[in-house]
């Protein structure tokens, strides 16, 4: 028989895989800072799934503070210009954010449901889709046409959090394949590690 707590993680990971649109084998990026970013290729698309894994000192409560802060969030995450809570429903949020991109891409702009799970080994995860008609598109930006993806939080020993972000996105518009490649390096990487230096410093 399987402990619950294992059983439970083992499903949150499950989920974890499925978010990223079949994502094929990952290979490691970058291993720097206590942060390792993997990519993987994905089927029908050009753009690679990215996923980042760091341990956090902190616990999960104050971790799901800091993302459900939704416009203090996007100080930590990359790229992010504006972000702010459409809706919330029990432990559902609808979010919009607004990216700036380096010239001369056009900016972006997303809607994101996510879905909080808490589950029995302590864990948490946090399954993002994106939901590109939920309002109507802002002529400045090019909205994302679609994004998939999860953070997934597990406990570990010493008051500690092993942290793994996990997406898939199809962009919108025309983006050079050199911004694309190192996008999906620099998104994780950055936004894992300043998530980290605003968990660590409180």
């Amino acid at each position: 028989m399987i402990p619950l707590s294992r059983a439970a993680a083992i499903c949150s990971l499950g989920l974890l895989a499925s978010a990223a649109v079949h994502a094929e084998d990952w290979t490691l990026a970058k291993d720097e800072d206590g942060i390792r970013i993997y990519l993987s290729s994905v089927p029908g698309s050009k753009y690679k799934a990215y996923r980042g894994v760091t341990t956090i000192k902190a616990d999960i409560a104050k971790l799901r503070a800091l993302q459900e802060d939704v416009q203090g969030s996007c100080a930590w995450i990359h790229a992010c210009a504006e972000q702010s809570l459409l809706k919330h429903e029990g432990n559902e949020s609808w979010v919009y954010t607004r990216f700036e991109m380096p010239w001369p891409v056009t900016a972006r702009d997303s809607i994101l449901h996510v879905v909080t799970t808490e589950n029995p080994d302590g864990s948490m995860l946090r399954k993002m889709d994106g939901q590109p008609q939920y309002l109507p598109v802002d002529k400045d930006y090019v909205r994302v046409a679609s994004l998939e993806g999860a953070w997934t939080f597990v406990p570990k020993a010493a008051g500690e959090v092993e942290v793994t972000y996990q997406v898939h996105t199809e962009p919108g518009g025309s983006v050079p394949s050199l911004l694309a490649n190192s996008f999906v390096v620099d998104a994780p990487f950055k936004t894992l590690s300043a998530m980290r230096a605003k968990a660590e410093s409180r």
